[in-house]
């Protein structure tokens, strides 16, 4: 979010940097309420911003035990979601948790069956908005390409983030062609609910043992958003691509090079294709 402190000065930059979608930043701390929210997402949806909202970094799912840290993340989900319902955000974003000594499988049963709990709640209270779940970055915990499909294949509401910065990662650096990107989309788009977009995260990123380190300005990594853009253009389904570069110049740069990749006109002048916290239309033959 490029201001904390005014919707209108918020949209306003947006515009200014040429963005079509935002990711409301809740990782740290609650800190909209509902009145910005839905003053946000008025001004959104006529300036033709999609909003996504991502849950604090707590609010995860499949705790082994039951107590107050689960209950402290469905609140935050719970809220999460609130805000979501009154911006009018397509997904809400949330980490799927950790294994906690559990055999995968285990740990995905509790991850599906909090999940469902958490539905239940949310629909008597009229937010039952969809949830993504996202693909994470450490190689030995929950939260591989698999882990996030069999999750949103056993929750029809879920569906998968795709962070290519993590997959990037965990595989040692192989995300550097086409199929590679394919591959994966292929996945999730076999568990997405026709006509809903992809949401993707991108970033360069750094990496040790597998596992993610930080984020990095783009072009200091080996991961490029070329052969995403490519590998988007294969499939009949839109995409919201949100970046998570550490600086303004990088989002920029995987903008413009997305929109090259995807073959649309100049990204000053698209309003169906985008990227860095924006939307990518990716549609099969599209020129």
């Amino acid at each position: 979010m490029p201001d904390r402190e005014s919707p209108e000065r918020a949209i306003e930059l947006l515009q200014e940097r040429g963005y079509t979608a935002c990711e409301i930043d809740f990782e740290g701390k609650f800190w909209m309420d509902y009145a910005w929210a839905e003053r946000f997402g008025e001004l959104a949806r006529a300036a033709g911003i999609v909003l996504s909202v991502h849950a604090p970094i707590a609010g995860f799912m499949g705790h082994a035990e039951r107590g107050k840290k689960l209950n402290m993340a469905v609140g935050m989900l719970d809220h999460s979601a609130g805000i979501a319902k009154a911006a009018g955000a397509e997904v809400v974003v949330f980490h799927p948790g950790f294994l906690l000594g559990r055999e995968r499988e285990a740990a995905i049963d509790s991850v599906v069956e909090q999940l469902g709990e958490l539905r239940e709640r949310l629909e008597k209270k009229d937010r039952a908005v969809p949830f993504g779940v996202e693909i994470m970055g450490r190689v030995r915990e929950l939260g591989t390409a698999e882990d996030v499909f069999a999750i949103s294949a056993r929750c029809g509401w879920v569906r998968p983030v795709v962070d290519f910065a993590h997959l990037h990662a965990v595989t040692d650096g192989a995300f550097t062609d086409t199929p590679a990107f394919a591959e994966v989309l292929e996945g999730a788009d076999a568990v997405i609910q026709p006509g809903a977009p992809f949401h993707i995260h991108f970033s360069d990123i750094a990496y040790a043992n597998r596992n993610e380190t930080k984020h990095l300005p783009y072009g200091e990594g080996t991961l490029r958003v070329e052969p995403l853009g490519s590998a988007l253009k294969e499939f009949d389904r839109p995409a919201t691509v949100i970046t998570e570069s550490p600086d303004e110049a990088s989002n920029q740069a995987i903008r413009e090079e997305l929109y090259a990749a995807v073959g649309t006109r100049s990204a000053k002048r698209a309003s169906s294709s985008s990227a860095s916290a924006s939307r990518s239309s990716a549609r099969r033959n599209s020129a």
